[in-house]
This record gives C-alpha cells, structure tokens and sequence, in this order.
C-alpha cells in the first residue's frame, strides 16, 4: 500500500478506537488494525465499562444506542472461606439518577464492535483479519508504519499506536515492552451463566436495566494470590476467577477446577441456580502495577492501555484506563502532527498528560499494592475461615456466654495468627494505598 496515514493503530480495543475517535475527528488520516473477524470478536461476553471515561470520547453514547446490558447501582465486597463469608455493600440512588452509568456491564464481543462503528462514522479506516507482524523503521531506527500479513501489507504512517493488549506479541518482538513476567500477570477463566431478567432482578434486587458488581476475596483461589467475581447482565451472569500466573505454575492448579468449585460457594450457588453455561474463555490480566509501565513513547510510537499494562488491580479498574489512555495519546498525535515532530520528543506529550491525569496519579498512589497480597497470602489461606469460624460462634445460640466464645476465638486467632503478623499486614495494607 504506497498510502501513508497518519496514524496506524494496532488493535481495536477500548485504547484503540479512542484514539482513532479523536484522531479522525481532528481530521488526521486514520487506519485500525484488528486481528480479528470484527472489533470484539476475540473478547467473551462481559465486563465492566465506565462512563465518565466513554462520554470524553462519545458523550452521547446512550442515544447512539450504546449496547449498555445493565447500569451498576450496587458494589458488593464478599470475604469469603470454603463454607461462608462476609458480603460488604454499598448501593446509592444517585448511581440510578444523577450519576447514571457511572459504572455498566457491556458485551465486550457487542460493544466493540459499537464503538468501533462511531470512530468508522467518524473517518477512521478499520481493516480486520489482519495481524501486525512487524513494525517498520527508517535507517535511523524511527518507527515508520506496520507489516501486515497481507500481501504487499507494509503500511507506511506517520506514527503507530500499539494498543493490541497485555500479551501483544509485537511489543514483545518489537522490545519496546518486554514480555511481561509471570508474577506481573494474572490468569482468568470467565463463564457466562444465562438467566431469566426477572430471576437477575430478584436474585440482585433490582429493576430492570440495573444491576449489581460482587468482588469475591478468599480461600476460593486455594491459597493463591487472586480474585472473583460476578457481574449482572441483562440475561445472564459473568462468572470468573483468577490468580498471579506464577502462583498457577506452583500450586499446578487448573482454573477450570477453580471456577467449578467456585460455583458450589454456599454464598454464590443460590445467585448462578438454574442458569446454563453459555460461553467460557481464560484471559491475562495486567496486574504488575506502576513498576512495570514501559516506555511509553518513543520515536514514531506510542503505547497505550494493557499495551502499557495501565491496570489498577485495587480497584479492577482497565477499560477505563484503556479509554483514557488512547484518547489522551490520539491528542499527543494530533499535536505531533501540527508540528511535524514524530520523535520521542515531539511524542512526550502523551506522558506528560498521562502524568496530568488520573491515570497515573492512581497507578503511582498504589504502587506497592500488587506485593501487599504477594507478601500476605495469608489473605487466601489462614484468615478467611479464621474470620469465618468467629463470625459462626459468634452467631450460634447454643447457651455458651458470648465473653467464653470471644475468649476461645481470641486464642484461637492467636495461635494461628499472631499480634505482631496482624499489625504487620495493617501496616504493609496502608502503605500500598495510602
């Protein structure tokens, strides 16, 4: 292809068509590369998007029919053991009024392929089936556009965004972010469960077109430093589990059996009852925090969302840093473009709105947050039946004087878990988010 655009974006994720959204909409001339049969095709049915994060690129994406499956009015935190657990929530009208779409569940396969739609309509060229397998560079070494795997497929652009996920293997072969180490990525099986609405809303508590988030923390990952969780869906519930990869490889445990025993929870059995399996899919997951970020410009490049491995574990918050991300390097472009400067230099822009933003702010604040449950898996092993086994005596009327029961608890806790462990962990868990 002798055309020369002036931007290439490799991957249409959240990051990628945000930037072909803005980029397009200042006129520049745009390409998207996406592996895939269409935007969304490699991604399962369910997930977390947030609003505040589209509107900056689609503000008015609820009339343009955004494929929205339930606007999130309720967080629940469960801390849980093999046999029960604590359920901690927090739900406010506002998130049903005012601050409506806050936060929503979407079909990743249904809204890519949306949001892709709006950066086309907008000027932006999305080419699918096609793998980026190279970038190439001028004699200097300055990126200069992509090889494809089409024939003739050399692309030539003005500057290239990588944005093709936490395991694109073009960072890799590329170096501009070495592959990413196994304790710095975590692995996650996903199950969709279809349910009737009207059982959703029971089960949840809410209307219709509202819904629920379950963060799960406990011994469900068998020891393993990881996390559940459950989403409602218009129809049906996100399901998944998972842990740090090289936690996997030590324990030799299989996620399939994590999530089956997942499902048999006394907590979680009564929500998923009655549904069928829908769909199934295992995924990576960012988790390395603020220490792993790479380079994240350079001289013809960018690198934006999990690319960058912009994901605050804390929070589980990605999509939106994906959107934030792209669309804050599609305005380092645009200015690059006005000044014709394609360098590292001319592309510093892009850090330094990183730097301006929440994005980085966030991942700077939590930075010693990833080794907080590295170093204290005690978390997933000792503590959750502790917990679990005081909140049992402490509930059971069995005619022992409730000062005898907190007395047994006490020793117990100590013998299992001694004072100076506890106020080890309090202090190493303020200090990974203060």
């Amino acid at each position: 292809m002798n055309e020369v655009f002036d931007a290439a974006i490799v991957g249409a994720g959240p990051a990628g068509i945000s930037a072909a959204c803005l980029l397009a909409e200042k006129g520049a001339k745009t390409v998207v590369i996406e592996r895939g049969e269409f935007p969304g095709s490699k991604n399962m049915y369910g997930g977390v998007l947030y609003g505040h994060d589209l509107a900056s690129v689609i503000p008015d994406f609820a009339e343009r029919s955004c494929p929205i499956e339930r606007n999130i009015v309720e967080s629940r935190i469960w801390f849980v053991s093999r046999d029960g657990g604590y359920s901690v929530s927090y739900r406010d009208r506002a998130f049903e009024l005012d601050a409506r779409y806050n936060a929503m569940t979407v079909g990743r396969a249904k809204f890519d392929r949306w949001f892709a739609e709006q950066a086309k309509a907008k000027g932006a060229l999305i080419v699918c089936s096609t793998v980026v397998t190279d970038l190439l560079r001028n004699g200097s070494g300055h990126v200069i556009g992509v090889r494809t795997d089409r024939p003739e497929g050399d692309l030539r652009a003005r500057v290239v965004l990588l944005a093709d996920g936490v395991n694109s293997p073009l960072a890799r072969k590329t170096g501009f972010r070495p592959e990413p180490a196994p304790d710095h990525v975590a692995l996650a099986v996903k199950e969709v469960i279809t349910l009737p609405e009207e059982l959703v809303n029971e089960r949840f508590g809410v209307e219709s077109g509202d819904g629920v988030t379950v963060e799960i923390l406990g011994d469900i990952t068998q020891g393993m430093n990881g996390i559940a969780f459950l989403y409602t869906n218009k129809s049906s519930l996100s399901l998944g589990i998972g842990a740090n990869l090289a936690d996997f490889a030590r324990h030799r445990a299989k996620p399939y059996e994590l999530i089956e025993d997942l499902k048999t929870h006394p907590m979680l059995a009564p929500m998923i009852k009655g549904g069928k399996s829908k769909e199934y899919m295992a995924h990576w997951l960012a988790e390395g925090g603020y220490s792993t970020i790479p380079q994240l410009c350079g001289d013809g490049f960018l690198i934006a969302g999990d690319s960058a491995m912009l994901f605050n574990a804390l929070h589980r918050e990605g999509t939106n840093l994906a959107m934030t991300s792209g669309r804050l390097a599609a305005e380092a472009i645009v200015e690059a473009l006005e000044r014709g400067d394609f360098s590292r230099k001319g592309l510093s822009g892009y850090r330094e709105r990183l730097e301006s933003s929440y994005v980085l702010q966030d991942m700077r604040k939590y930075r010693r947050f990833p080794s907080l449950f590295e170093q204290h898996k005690e978390l997933f092993s000792i503590l959750p039946p502790l917990a679990s086994g005081a909140a049992r005596e402490m509930l059971r009327v069995n005619g022992i004087p409730k000062k005898v029961k907190q007395g047994e608890i006490w020793g117990r806790i100590r013998r299992a878990y001694s004072p100076m462990r506890m106020l080890r962990l309090a202090w190493d868990a303020w200090r990974s988010v203060r």
